[in-house]
This record gives C-alpha cells, structure tokens and sequence, in this order.
C-alpha cells in the first residue's frame, strides 16, 4: 500500500511539474507578444509603399550646406536616415510629409524600446536658388527640433538625387515665377549610409514608425 502510495505522489508531482512548467511558458510567450515591438516583414512593407532594394547600394562622395556646417556622407553614418527631398515653398506634399516624419520621430522617441542606432530625418532642399541653407534648417525644425535641412549646389543635388531615384526640376507658374515638381518618396539610408530603399506616397507616421522599427530590429 505505502508502495503505491509512493508512486501514486510522484505521478501527481510530475503532473504538476509538468502544468508549472507549461504554465511558465505560457505566460513568457504572453509577455514577449505583449512587449515585443511590432515589425513587418517584407511583403508587409510593400503592401504599405515601402520597397525596398535587393542589395543597398553606395551614394557617392557628397557635401550639401546644414546650416554653418556641412552635411556628407559622414552624416549618414550610424543612424537611419528618412531623407526627403522638397523645398519650403512646396504648399502641400513637403509640409505633408514632413508632419508625418515629425510625428514618427515623435512616437520613436517616447518609445521606451532603447534602439543603438537613431532615426534621423534629414529635408533637402531641391530649391537652391530660394531656399539658403538656414531657411531649409528652420523649416525641417519646425517638425521635430532633431531634423536637419541641407540644400546645395544644383549640379551637387542633381548627382545625389539621381543616386536614390529621385527627380526634380524647375516648372514656370505663369506669373514670372517658378515651382519645383519633385518625387515625394522618402529616401531610406542604412546606418552604413546606403541607399537601402524608399517609401511612396502617401506618407503616414505609423507606417514610417513601423518601417524604422523592422528595419533597425534586421539589421
């Protein structure tokens, strides 16, 4: 009797062991589901307008004007970098784009996820002959005080913005005067400062919070 005793409580205390262990399980994979930061993958960034390329690909040697300072290719280093090429005239996909660049910033920093490398967003100006290098600085901080606004020499622009796929030019409004029509995608460079990829509009902060999230967490 003692004997089955015996091996009747170590069944039970495997039993319970073994709904402990499962338990424990169980309540880790809640946790890592419920903290985990969302990431998407692939095919999830192209259904949003987030493509991105199938080897990043090198930017050549540039130097633009941030204010006082230079911006090069150092700059790029480290951090991603969501660049968008615009100007401050521009009355309504630039000051677009920008706010849901501003917002995303925004939410990457309240996050409490500490990320090594930062998001940093960067508005060059295709509008040199208007836009000096201050004005474009004090646009881009309008949206996030962490921004940075660079513009340059138009032969300096036009060799950048042909690297990432980009294309602008001066259009008559008409009136003696001139706009800019320019692509509104948002240019993605790694933290190696490669052209990784590119978002197309419409540009909402969500989805650039997502797209920095999943790529810094691959990379």
């Amino acid at each position: 009797m003692a004997v089955c005793f015996g091996l009747k409580m170590r069944g039970v205390a495997k039993t319970v062991s073994l709904c402990l262990g499962f338990i424990a399980i169980v309540v880790v994979m809640f946790i890592y589901a419920t903290t985990r930061l969302p990431q998407l993958s692939d095919d999830e960034l192209r259904d949003k307008g987030v493509f991105l390329l199938p080897k990043p690909r090198d930017i050549s040697p540039f130097s633009l004007q941030l204010g006082d300072a230079e911006f090069s290719n150092n700059d790029l280093k480290g951090k991603w970098s969501f660049i968008f090429f615009g100007f401050t005239r521009c009355p309504d996909v630039c000051p677009t784009s920008m706010s849901a660049l501003g917002k995303a910033d925004l939410a990457i920093r309240e996050s409490a996820e500490k990320r090594t490398r930062a998001f940093q967003g960067v508005l060059v100006s295709v509008d040199p002959d208007r836009d000096s290098p201050s004005e474009v600085t004090e646009y881009a901080q309008y949206f996030s005080p962490r921004f940075k606004g660079a513009t340059g020499p138009r032969d300096v622009l036009a060799s950048l913005t042909q690297q990432v796929n980009v294309a602008f030019a001066k259009v008559p409004d008409g009136n003696g005067g001139f706009s800019v029509d320019h692509t509104g995608n948002i240019v993605l460079i790694n933290p190696q400062g490669h052209y990784h990829g590119f978002m197309k509009l419409p540009h909402d902060a969500e989805t650039i919070r997502l797209t920095y999230q999943s790529l810094d967490a691959r990379f």
